[in-house]
């Protein structure tokens, strides 16, 4: 048979019409939200860690993935919560390994679809959580909550702050007004209720957050770049190639 000549097979591609309703959207665009909070919560009502589950649940219902620092208190709530609703929970350890995890540092393994093992103590576990996540939840918590809150706003990542009755919320707004840096970072939101929350850090993500979408061509590969929430074609971008 025949080969179809260039220019015919060119008119027709010409003709050919993409229907987004289609598109094949890998799984890696999907949301990444960070949950931080107390792993020791002796100081904590329970109120706090039932607030935390309900977080980690409105992570899930508003379709996109938990991640938090593998660990126990209010992280491991919020684990609950998006495991409960079916969702994807992705812990980041400070631990080399498994037995590390367990055995040393006394962290669970439960509610995680994924553990990763960065070797890299509590201080460096902070940032690499952070860093894989598209933006940060605070709930209630200690020194390394606030830690994890300090690079994230460094980073310019968005930052949801739960408020509730313990002090984590008040003492963050204290040392943001105080910091002389709050117009860095205008993507910081303060709520009660975790659905609002959930729903504002979603929507400041969607600001910011890159996609990239399957356009029809004869290549197959991804040639069209979307940003923000009005998601605009750009001019395809050309892949990189080994050399």
């Amino acid at each position: 048979m025949a080969s179809m000549p260039a220019r015919h097979l060119l008119a027709r591609l010409s003709r050919f019409k993409y229907d987004k309703s289609m598109t094949d959207r890998h799984e890696h665009f999907k949301i990444k939200i960070a949950v931080s909070g107390a792993a020791e919560t002796g100081h904590l009502t329970e109120e706090a860690l039932l607030k935390a589950e309900e977080v980690g649940r409105e992570v899930v219902r508003q379709g996109a993935i938990l991640v938090t620092g593998a660990t126990t208190g209010i992280p491991l709530w919020a684990a609950k919560g998006a495991k409960e609703e079916s969702g994807v929970s992705i812990g980041i350890s400070p631990a080399i390994g498994e037995r590390e995890h367990v055995e040393q540092y006394g962290l669970p393994l439960d509610y995680m679809d994924l553990i990763m093992y960065t070797g890299q103590g509590y201080s460096g576990r902070d940032i690499l959580m952070t860093r894989s996540a598209d933006a940060v939840i605070i709930c209630a918590g200690r020194m390394g909550t606030i830690h994890e809150l300090t690079v994230a706003f460094e980073d310019r990542k968005p930052i949801g702050i739960l408020v509730g009755p313990w002090q984590t919320d008040e003492e963050i707004k204290l040392i943001i007004d105080q910091s002389h840096r709050a117009a860095e970072n205008p993507m910081v939101a303060f709520e009660a209720d975790p659905k609002v929350l959930v729903e504002k850090v979603v929507q400041f993500v969607k600001q910011t957050k890159i996609e990239y979408y399957k356009t029809a061509g004869s290549s197959g590969a991804f040639g069209r770049l979307c940003e923000g929430n009005d998601c605009l074609p750009i001019p395809s971008v050309k892949p990189i190639t080994a050399k």
